[in-house]
């Protein structure tokens, strides 16, 4: 109902503006008409027109960007409250449970199990909506040294077990031997962002995780960090808009995908607060997605440094 809505509203609104053009051409011709001769009255009108024309057509475009962005705020709004609920609510069954019955020791276990991974769903909810906030307003920080490959093996690690994943459903792309590739940056920041595109990843594979990540030096002077998956992939007209705040590619085939639609704005204002960026590629819905993540590489001397420092 509230998407008919919105889409009437949208409607509606391109529909005004085009009849207020279409009075604004036809009362600026008749302008004309009736000045016909007269040199500074044509030119005065023709301003005015060109004014008249663009304020119509400036508000019309700022009126449908306003129905879709409260549309996608609502969408968040509903994907949040459904992301704290639904552990809320598993979690306070179980603890009922537990309370009223005599239950068996093993399935005590697995309840205590269960309980943690809804307040591990939680908490990384909380956090996010958080880390969005406070990325917008943040100051710049001091940055570290960091080598990439240990950080994404051990952020692989963390995303198989908490989705009860089998080793090979993520692979990172070997390196090879002796190469390390570093760069400068917030650590807490970038195991944020390569975790969210793990887990995004995860999430639009529903029929089979199969990841491979790959790490590469590209244009001589950044580190590229690839990730490719088998799932629902994207229509060329999402390539650029799944980076934006509250946007949500939703499940085709009535498969639901939860989130909240801020990981990959986090990733892109992350990327981008370090100098880098990143971008999406996919054949088409059905086909998988590709996403890079770049980011500047140190310098071979800072990169040798660090090295001989560990060694």
């Amino acid at each position: 109902m509230n998407i008919t809505r919105r889409r009437g509203a949208i409607a509606l609104s391109i529909t005004l503006g085009a009849i207020l053009v279409g009075v604004t051409v036809y009362l600026n011709i008749s302008y004309i008409i009736l000045h016909e001769g007269r040199v500074l009255s044509l030119i005065f009108g023709i301003i005015l027109f060109g004014i008249l024309v663009a304020g119509v057509v400036l508000n019309t475009v700022f009126l449908v960007r306003e129905v879709r962005r409260n549309e996608r705020q609502d969408s968040f709004l509903n994907a949040v409250t459904h992301e704290l609920k639904t552990p809320i609510a598993s979690i306070r069954l179980y603890l009922e449970t537990l309370q009223r019955r005599d239950v068996p020791e093993a399935q005590r276990q697995d309840f205590y199990k269960i309980m943690l991974a809804d307040s591990d769903r939680l908490l990384g909810t909380v956090e996010m909506v958080l880390k969005a906030g406070e990325l917008g307003a943040r100051r710049r920080e001091n940055r570290t040294l960091l080598e990439l490959a240990p950080l994404v093996t051990d952020c692989i690690a963390i995303t198989l077990q908490r989705h009860h994943l089998p080793v090979d459903a993520i692979r990172l792309t070997p390196i090879p031997l002796g190469v390390r590739l570093h760069v400068r940056v917030i650590p807490e920041d970038l195991r944020t962002a390569v975790l969210n595109l793990l887990d995004n990843a995860v999430k639009y594979s529903p029929n089979g995780v199969h990841v491979l990540c790959s790490i590469a030096i590209v244009r001589y002077t950044q580190l590229a960090f690839t990730i490719t998956d088998n799932g629902l992939g994207l229509a060329p007209d999402q390539l650029k808009r799944i980076f934006k705040r509250f946007y949500r590619v939703l499940g085709r085939n009535e498969v639901k995908i939860k989130g909240t639609g801020l990981g990959l704005f986090l990733v892109r204002t992350i990327a981008r607060q370090h100098g880098g960026d990143i971008a999406a590629t996919s054949p088409g819905p059905n086909l998988g997605t590709t996403i890079t993540l770049t980011l500047p590489l140190a310098s071979p001397a800072e990169s040798q440094s660090a090295t001989n420092s560990k060694s």
